[in-house]
């Protein structure tokens, strides 16, 4: 029996065998970039200072209810803010927390103050505020939770610390604001340095360690 021949493949075959490649190697370099996007994100998001200002902001003149608190009243002090309203039930509480904990951590620095700012004064009265501070163990002395009228407040969040979403319908946060899950840290002379992620776990250490560097410097 003579020997089996080779058969070529037909040409649309051959068309097809090479398409089919062509897509594997393609989805595989998708994959590939897939991975290098992801350990980079993976990478940023284990720091805890995920967001720089997004424009030169320095804390503003203001005068707050507590008691009445003014900008002098914090001069020379090294600052972390942070923003909330007492009706949120998921977020709030969460930066409050790392608040209280950035609060224990820092006890020892002299320079440091911690601000919480309402974004909704018409509900969070002083009272209010009291007793939300009471819930995280306030120290009346060092941790000031302020509020006050609504247009000289909000103007102060969005010139001194957040931007707005005015043309984003899905944004139902008071005033507005976005990144209300964030906390400032302002050094002594007023200006915002960093923004730290409210909500993990690591950031009270972090922003502890920025304050007790921003007390070193002149």
């Amino acid at each position: 029996m003579p020997p089996a021949s080779h058969q070529a493949s037909p040409p649309g075959r051959r068309g097809d065998e090479k398409l089919f490649l062509v897509i594997v190697l393609a989805l595989a370099a998708i994959a590939g970039i897939g991975s290098w996007f992801a350990a980079v994100a993976l990478k940023r998001h284990d720091d805890p200072r995920v967001i720089t200002p997004d424009q030169p902001r320095r804390l503003e003149d203001f005068s707050l209810t507590d008691r009445t608190v003014r900008r002098a009243d914090v001069d020379g002090k090294i600052l972390a803010v942070s923003f909330l309203f007492t009706s949120c039930s998921l977020t709030c509480p969460e930066v409050s927390r790392r608040m209280a904990e950035i609060q224990r951590l820092t006890a020892t620095n002299d320079a440091a103050r911690l601000l919480s700012l309402t974004v909704d004064p018409r509900t969070d009265t002083p009272p209010v505020l009291a007793k939300w501070g009471a819930r995280f163990g306030a120290d009346t002395k060092r941790w000031l939770l302020l509020t006050g009228d609504k247009a000289p407040l909000h103007r102060l969040i969005g010139t001194s610390f957040l931007a707005t979403e005015t043309n984003n319908p899905f944004n139902s946060m008071p005033g507005n604001f976005a990144g209300t899950e964030r906390i400032a840290v302002v050094d002594k002379h007023g200006k915002v340095r960093a923004y730290y992620d409210g909500l993990r776990a690591e950031t009270p250490a972090a922003v502890a360690a920025e304050m007790e560097k921003l007390r070193k410097e002149p």
